[in-house]
């Protein structure tokens, strides 16, 4: 039976680059907040605003990116039967959609930012600060959501060495400009404070489109010509694509009660959760290397109808994640205290920070698991199982528990306890509907 499994080898060479790109992203984000929370002029508030606004940025481009899974799993499973041929079409298609979309979220949200964030409850010099940064960050939509539907089919095509060379190049590009437009150069450049880290972040997702579009145009056999016939597959596309939408809205609607509580209890709270999410974002993108992995991986065997490879597939990847989420536990076990200090120098920020950042790190093992299947269900394209997860998990798991410890009083602890119900609901649902589904095709 060992002959049957998917080498280490193979999965690290999607796994490993996978990783590095996913972590770019939140690494932006961290790097944001550190630079943010460490400003002289007003840095609870700024880090409180850049702390919602990437939550919601987050909310926004997970929801509608979500065409990025969508075409991975078609390519993936085409690429497997040997029939890449037959989405030629459909690509630039998919992207020319996530254009038009992203366009849409823009006009939709850009120019109401203040509505839109009244409604998680900042106010004052925190309002002003969320829909002056959202207003430059949003610029990035386009650029973000066709770099993310290019990334899916290089995911499909089972390489993500190049998203990976294009996320860290736009994860350097970040860093520098971060500190050099949030703090300016004295007589050269203005410090913009929080304004220029929008700046910098829009910078760094232009680059990384057009490294996308290099690959793309250089190593795939796709193109951006369209055609006016719509391919047969992008019914399927769609499909997927708006279930997965809901899945994500409903993902996105436990971070915006988060954020929302959080607002509501002080600066302090928020500030506290800020740093608290972006890094449970953080190990979330990086054990989700793995989940790419398998997205790519079980959406070929699929299409090549090799299940017993495929069993073999989520027994592995689950090991391997479950490994780097202990690690992730144990550096920042090591370095509990230093941590928080690298965002805000607040002892009252800091104080709120240690006093829950364990229950973030204890609950990474579980994360693990939710995650690897995620991928590998994606692969498989079955959507509609986890749309109807997350909907459960949310209204079922997560709202409840946080109404009822909120209730109690128990502040940033509901909202964490919450995270981690709704997490075990998400990776038990998500094991019986595999072992009950693929173990018999074995």
């Amino acid at each position: 039976m060992k002959e049957a499994k998917i080498n280490f080898k193979e999965i690290n060479q999607l796994a490993i680059p996978a990783i590095i790109a996913g972590i770019a992203e939140p690494l932006i984000s961290l790097t944001d907040i550190a630079i943010i929370g460490n400003v002289d002029k007003n840095p609870v508030e700024a880090l409180a605003a850049a702390g919602i606004v990437g939550s919601f940025l987050s909310a926004i481009i997970w929801i509608v990116a979500q065409t990025k899974t969508a075409i991975s799993a078609i390519v993936s499973q085409h690429f497997g039967a040997n029939r890449l041929h037959a989405v030629k079409t459909l690509v630039p298609q998919a992207l020319a959609f996530n254009f038009l979309f992203s366009l849409l979220i823009y006009f939709g949200t850009a120019w109401v930012a203040e509505n839109i964030f009244s409604l998680y409850n900042a106010e004052g010099l925190i309002l002003q600060y969320t829909a002056d940064y959202y207003q430059i960050r949003a610029i990035g939509y386009p650029l973000t959501l066709v770099t993310f539907g290019i990334f899916g089919v290089f995911r499909g095509m089972q390489n993500t060495l190049w998203a990976m060379k294009c996320s860290l190049t736009g994860a350097a590009v970040n860093i520098v400009l971060d500190y050099i437009l949030v703090y300016g150069i004295d007589g050269i450049i203005p410090a913009m404070h929080l304004k220029g880290a929008g700046y910098a972040s829009v910078i760094a997702q232009l680059v990384m489109l057009l490294m996308a579009t290099y690959f793309y145009v250089k190593k795939t056999p796709f193109n951006f010509k369209l055609s006016f016939n719509i391919n047969p597959q992008m019914k399927k596309l769609l499909l997927m694509s708006a279930n997965l939408f809901v899945r994500t809205a409903a993902l996105n609607f436990a971070i915006y009660l988060a954020n929302a509580y959080a607002t509501d209890y002080g600066k302090n709270y928020i500030a506290a959760q800020s740093i608290l999410m972006n890094i449970w974002l953080f190990f979330s993108f990086f054990i989700d290397g793995y989940a790419n992995a398998g997205n790519a991986i079980s959406g070929r065997l699929l299409g090549a109808k090799d299940y017993n490879r495929l069993w073999f597939l989520s027994i592995d990847i689950c090991k391997y994640a479950i490994i780097i989420s202990f690690i992730l536990m144990a550096v920042c076990g090591l370095f509990y205290n230093e941590i928080g200090i690298l965002f805000n120098k607040e002892e009252t920020v800091l104080a709120l920070f240690s006093s829950v950042f364990w229950i973030v790190l204890i609950m990474q093992p579980v994360n693990a698991v939710a995650f690897m299947f995620d991928g590998i269900f994606k692969g498989l394209g079955e959507a509609s199982y986890l749309r109807n997860v997350l909907l459960a998990a949310t209204f079922l798991g997560f709202a409840p528990t946080l109404f009822l410890f909120n209730f109690f009083g128990f502040k940033l602890y509901a909202i964490w306890i919450a995270f981690f119900v709704w997490m075990l609901i998400r990776s038990l649902a998500l094991v019986i509907k595999f072992r009950r589904k693929y173990v018999n095709e074995v």
